[in-house]
Formats: C-alpha cells, structure tokens, sequence
C-alpha cells in the first residue's frame, strides 16, 4: 500500500551472485590439435594421445587468453597432455602464474581407438561409433575406458581442487570430454547431451556448500562472431 508521496517497492531481476564461499571453476577446453594421419598414430603419453596444437589451435590459445587475462582467476591448472598445457600457456604469461597439472582431468581413454583412431572412425561413421552414440557409452570401444570411471576420477579432481581454492575462480584447461561428463553429471543428463563444445570454449561451473550448479556452456564468442554454425 503506497500514499501519493511514497514510490511503490520495485523488485528488479537481479544477476546472480555467488556466496562468498563458493567456489567457480572455468573450464576452457583445449585448442585445436594436430590433424590426424591413417597409420601414423599421435604420440602416446600413458597410453593416450597427446598431439600438440595445430597453428589454429595457437591463435585460439592466444584469443582465449586475451579473453581471460582480466578475469581475477587466482590459479590455473592443466592436464599432462600437451595440448592443454600449450593452451593455457599464453594466459599464465599475461597473468604471471604458474600452471599446477592434475592429471585425473586428462581425456577419456579410448583404448584401442587411442591416437587419434577416433577421429577417423568417426569420420568414416564406423559401426561400433554408430553404437557408441546411440548407447552413449564411451566403452563401447574395446579397451575404452566406461562412464562411470572416467566421470568418478574427473569429478574427484574437481572437488580436491575447489577443496584447495574456497571461494575462488581457478581455470582449468582441459579436453572436450571431460567438459561434456563434468556438465552431464551435474545437470544429470543424458552422458552425450554436453558433448561437442568448441576448442578454446569456456564453460564455467561452481560449487557452493557442497553443490554443483552451471553457470555457462561452450562460450565461444571469442573465437567465432555468428551463433550460427552453418
């Protein structure tokens, strides 16, 4: 109830904020690596593929630091696959950190397909990828490593870092599958429904009192000026 003087109470949308406590974590994924050739396999580094980045792949690492560099990020990690440390690279130069590797946020394992096989195989639309997608199970391929495993050691990754980091923003630069568990496991989606994020693409997520909660998805205005992707 308001009187001719008094301005009525206004409730205007407000943006979201964090607790103090809670902590985000960016997630940028790797830039574009090396293209792969049949027969010559990317070199392995226990027993998965680390090829480096490809020229594209560096002028992203560059455009994605420009992206970042005035965000108050206070620690960067990477995986032990060089593709993640050389894209992070750029960034820890502007910002003057140094880049902690956790290697638990390392790519899926995709046994006998490691090496970059994947890339053809799907390219070619192999029977048993056909398979692999519609069953949304990484360990349809033989050897490859399952859901559960790999979506258990990435999430325990994540959650010994928000430990280390309370009520930060750390970035940590890693590969499109682990984005695409991380995200399923939080929204508890299908295991596919966040696959295909753009390399240098930001996610970020956050956790506040024990509970994980999205905050963006596959970010690639930095790299690309059109949402279309025609």
């Amino acid at each position: 109830m308001t009187t001719q003087d008094e301005t009525p109470q206004q409730f205007a949308q407000q943006r979201w904020q964090r607790t103090p406590d809670a902590t985000e974590v960016i997630l940028l994924r790797h830039g574009a690596s090396q293209p792969f050739v049949p027969g010559q396999s990317f070199p392995l580094v226990d027993g998965q593929g680390d090829p480096p980045l490809s020229p594209v792949g560096v002028t992203q690492a560059r455009s994605s630091a420009d992206r970042l560099r005035n965000e108050p990020i206070t620690a960067l990690y990477a995986t032990n696959m060089q593709r993640t440390q050389q894209t992070v690279a750029p960034l820890a130069a502007a910002l003057g950190q140094e880049v902690a590797i956790e290697k638990d946020l390392r790519e899926i394992a995709l046994g006998e397909w490691e090496g970059g096989l994947l890339r053809q195989k799907a390219a070619e639309n192999d029977p048993t990828f056909q398979r692999m997608m519609l069953e949304q199970r990484w360990d349809v391929i033989p050897g490859a490593e399952s859901n559960e495993e790999f979506g258990s050691r990435c999430m325990n990754a994540l959650n010994r870092i928000v430990e280390r980091h309370p009520g930060e923003l750390v970035l940590c630069t890693v590969h499109g599958g682990v984005i695409g568990s991380v995200l399923a496991q939080i929204a508890l989606s299908r295991p596919f429904a966040f696959g295909g994020a753009d390399n240098c693409s930001i996610s970020q997520i956050v956790q506040s009192e024990g509970e994980w909660l999205i905050r963006r998805f596959n970010d690639s205005s930095h790299l690309f000026p059109h949402l279309h992707h025609g």
